[in-house]
């Protein structure tokens, strides 16, 4: 039980070192992590406060 628990937690760093790895070396290797422009409108309409 207690191989199978430094297996997981093991497997849990290698993957969180990973990801940190990917999110800095990604755009250099071609990711782009930026999201795609879009305007969005909402309509608003104020109305008077009764004071």
């Amino acid at each position: 039980m207690g191989k199978l628990i430094l297996f997981l937690v093991a497997l849990l760093c290698i993957g969180t070192l990973a990801l940190v790895g990917y999110a800095y070396l990604g755009p250099m290797l071609g990711a782009d992590f930026a999201p795609a422009p879009a305007e969005i409108r909402v309509p608003l309409t104020l109305s008077p406060v009764d004071g």
